[in-house]
């Protein structure tokens, strides 16, 4: 008597033993009640249908090489939504960090926009900003300096010994 799985079951199951989950198949068919068997052939033909490149198989997706990255966004880019997220369930990816990876493999081929002007005048201001600052700070040091030497030279003549002149009597 042969049993019939649902889909959604199969592909739970299968997406247990990819990665990045890569759980042992005697573990799952315990835990399921599905024959062994039954499991070795389901993730054989999972595999079969496009197995993730060796060198992203046991990464986390944030850590893959940016070629990896770059062959990703190649091969979904003429798949709909529900193929790039059955890709994306084979790989261990989110599809939203394909649509990052998608948007920095756009921005990196597009040539560099020129600085705004706003950004230009901006930068013109502060500038301005900056040597105001500093022609304020150069005159307060050089107060700061001449009270110094104001304070000095009052020290000086207060702390000076007075001396007596004699009177001349005639």
């Amino acid at each position: 008597m042969a049993t019939t799985y649902s889909p959604e079951f199969k592909a739970d199951l299968i997406a247990k033993m990819l990665p990045p989950q890569s759980r042992p198949v005697l573990e799952l068919a315990r835990e399921s009640g599905v024959p062994k068997d039954t499991l070795y052939c389901w993730r054989g033909k999972a595999l079969a249908g496009g197995s993730p490149p060796a060198e992203t198989r046991s990464r986390p997706a944030q850590d893959w090489p940016p070629k990896a990255r770059f062959q990703a966004v190649l091969e979904t880019a003429a798949m709909n939504a529900e193929q790039t997220a059955a890709y994306c369930r084979r790989r261990g990816l989110y599809p939203e960090q394909l649509a990052q990876w998608r948007t920095a493999c756009e921005q990196a081929t597009s040539p560099p926009t020129p600085p705004a002007r706003h950004a230009l005048e901006e930068a013109k201001a502060q500038r301005a900003r900056i040597r105001e600052l500093e022609r304020e700070l150069q005159r307060k040091n050089a107060a700061l300096a001449e009270t110094a030497a104001l304070l000095a030279l009052k020290k000086n003549v207060w702390s000076a010994p007075v001396v007596q002149v004699p009177s001349a009597r005639c």
